[in-house]
């Protein structure tokens, strides 16, 4: 299995590892990566993957059908070969983007304490969507003042392990009505905001910032109707 070293460090921008194979699409498969497949509404990384005597741009990072990230090539590039030494570079300020907004999803889903019926994370923002009951809709400006109030704050984010039994005996750390979190390992990653996840307190395996202060200055940019259980709010941050 290839080992996902953003887990325990999203700030790690490369590594060296090793060419565990090129599958039959021209995917290059890793024996350790620092590099983030798609998943769970975050778009997977790009960057460059060198070795000896050449390089290759990668377009997007994705995982097959056995859960192996896979990083793909832009069109045309050069592959590698099974075996070879090569250098993981992730383009760092994509990366950092995409932190700071899976960052303040999580803030989000802490000011409207609803189901989540769906999400999408981009380098500029991200937007979800909650079953919210009709008379319960945000005002716009309220929201973002409680957002941007937890940012100013200065929160510290954290990771933790629990079991899948432990996640059994507490279903009200699942936000999401419809994709749950993978199981199978036996073990269930959580991501704290706050003291003891005073702010926020869910299931992720995404790359999230050290601190809210990071985010910077975030606004609300639509509320919007999508259907009978929908209502899709989208924030955008404000500074690049």
């Amino acid at each position: 299995m290839t080992a996902l070293l953003f887990r325990d460090d999203p700030y790690l921008q490369e590594c060296e590892t090793v060419v565990a194979g090129i599958n039959d699409r021209g995917g290059i498969v890793t024996e350790h990566t620092v590099f983030y497949a798609t998943a769970g509404g975050q778009p997977g990384d790009k960057g460059v993957i060198a070795w000896n005597g050449g390089q290759s741009q990668i377009a997007t990072t994705v995982y097959d059908e056995n859960k192996t990230p896979v990083h793909v090539p832009a069109e045309g590039q050069a592959l590698p070969t099974a075996g070879e030494k090569v250098t993981l570079a992730i383009d760092w300020a994509h990366r950092y983007r995409i932190m700071r907004s899976h960052t303040m999803m999580h803030l989000l889903c802490a000011a409207m304490p609803f189901p989540v019926t769906g999400s999408s994370i981009t380098e500029d923002g991200g937007r979800i969507d909650f079953d919210i009951p009709e008379g319960q809709i945000p005002d716009r400006d309220a929201l973002a003042a409680k957002i941007n109030g937890w940012i100013s704050e200065g929160h510290p984010t954290s990771t933790k392990w629990i079991s899948e039994d432990e996640l059994d005996a507490n279903p009200q750390l699942v936000r999401t009505l419809f994709v749950k979190p993978p199981r199978g390992s036996g073990q269930i990653r959580l991501v704290l905001i706050g003291e003891n996840g005073s702010v926020d307190l869910q299931p992720c395996g995404g790359t999230h910032v050290r601190n809210t202060s990071e985010i910077g200055e975030i606004a609300v940019d639509k509320i919007q109707n999508k259907g009978k259980i929908n209502r899709r709010i989208r924030l955008v941050l404000v500074k690049p």
